[in-house]
C-alpha cells in the first residue's frame, strides 16, 4: 500500500467517522484529501520513503472563518486519531516536515507555496509560480470536498499555465538546451574542461526535464521527482529511458561522444512534438532556431518582447 492509498483509507476509516461524531455540522464544510510535499503525494513513495514524513495521515482544509472557529478543536481530535494503522506506524515527523498534514485554512495552503490565497488572476502572477510548487499544490488527491472552495483553486491551478505562459517557458527552454547541450557540451570536451562540460549537461537536463512537462502541460515536480514522473506522461514518455542513458557512467573512450548523440535525439523529439503542437514550421535541427517562431505565437506584447532567456 502505498502513502496516498494509505491515507485515503485512513480517512474512511478514522477521519470521516471522526467528523460525523463530533463535527457533523461541519461535515460539508470541510475538505479532505492529501496533497502537498512528499514522494507520496506524487505517488513516487516506496520502501526507502518510509523512514520519515511518511505514515497515517492526511489533510483537513477550511476557510478561514470555519478555521476561527472549530480549527483548534479539529487538531485536538485529529491528533487524538490512531497513531497505528492496518500495521504502518505513526507518521515521524522530521525537523522541517512540520504542517505537511491535519489541519490547516484552505488560503494558507496555497500561500504557503506560492505567496497568492487563491489562484492567479494575471500573467505576471502566473510568471511567478515556480513549476515545482504548482506540482505541489495540484498533486495527490481531493478525498472530500462539498464546499468546493479547496477544489475550486486547485482546478483552476491544474488547468496549467496561461499559453502565453507556457510559450515563453518553452522559448527559454528550449535556448538552454541549445546552448548547454547542442553547443557547449561539445566544447567544453573539446577544450578538456570537464567541469563545465558536466555543468552544461545539469543544465541541458534541467531544461530538457521542464521542456517535456511543459509540452505535456503538467507541473514539473521538484528535481528529486523530476525524471521519475516523465515515465508517467502522455507525451514523449520514451525520453525516460533515454535521460537514463545520458546519466549512466560511462567509461570507454566514446562516452562523451554517445551523450552528444542522445543529447541531439532528445532535441529532435522535442522539435517534432513542437511542430505537432504547431508551435514551429522551422526545420532547423538546432534548437535555438525554434525560438523566434514560438515568440511570435504569443500574444501578450509585454511577454513576446522578454529576452529569450526570462521565463
Amino acid at each position: 500500500m502505498n502513502g496516498l492509498s494509505l491515507a485515503k483509507q485512513y480517512f474512511a476509516d478514522c477521519g470521516l467517522p471522526m467528523i460525523r461524531q463530533s463535527f457533523p455540522t461541519y461535515e460539508q464544510r470541510i475538505a479532505a484529501g492529501l496533497v502537498g510535499e512528499g514522494s507520496e503525494c506524487f505517488g513516487f513513495d516506496d520502501d526507502i520513503s518510509r523512514d520519515h514524513d511518511w505514515g497515517p495521515s492526511f489533510c483537513l482544509w477550511l476557510t478561514d472563518a470555519d478555521y476561527e472557529k472549530i480549527g483548534c478543536a479539529l487538531t485536538d481530535a485529529y491528533n487524538a486519531l490512531p497513531g497505528d494503522f492496518l500495521g504502518f506506524s505513526r507518521r515521524e515527523v522530521s525537523e522541517f516536515g512540520g504542517g505537511r498534514v491535519g489541519v490547516m485554512p484552505t488560503s494558507h495552503f496555497y500561500w504557503k507555496y506560492t505567496g497568492l490565497k487563491t489562484a492567479p488572476t494575471t500573467l505576471l502572477e502566473w510568471r511567478r509560480l515556480p513549476e515545482n510548487y504548482l506540482a505541489v499544490v495540484t498533486n495527490g488527491e481531493v478525498f472530500m470536498d462539498s464546499l468546493g472552495k479547496f477544489s475550486a483553486i486547485r482546478q483552476k491551478l491544474l488547468a496549467f499555465y496561461p499559453e502565453d505562459v507556457r510559450l515563453k517557458k518553452i522559448v527559454a527552454r528550449a535556448a538552454i538546451m541549445a546552448q548547454s547541450g547542442q553547443y557547449n557540451y561539445a566544447r567544453s570536451i573539446k577544450r578538456k574542461e570537464y567541469v563545465a562540460a558536466q555543468c552544461a549537461l545539469y543544465e541541458f537536463i534541467r531544461a530538457a526535464f521542464s521542456m517535456v512537462y511543459l509540452l505535456n502541460k503538467r507541473y514539473m515536480p521538484f528535481y528529486k521527482w523530476a525524471h521519475r514522473g516523465i515515465k508517467d506522461l502522455p507525451v514523449l514518455s520514451e525520453t525516460y529511458v533515454m535521460f537514463s542513458d545520458l546519466c549512466a557512467d560511462r567509461c570507454d573512450g566514446d562516452a562523451h561522444a554517445k551523450r552528444e548523440k542522445i543529447i541531439e535525439q532528445l532535441c529532435t523529439l522535442v522539435i517534432a512534438e513542437l511542430k505537432r503542437q504547431s508551435l514551429t514550421d522551422s526545420n532547423s535541427d538546432f534548437l535555438q532556431d525554434h525560438c523566434t517562431q514560438i515568440m511570435q505565437r504569443i500574444k501578450d506584447e509585454d511577454i513576446r518582447r522578454l529576452h529569450i532567456l526570462a521565463e
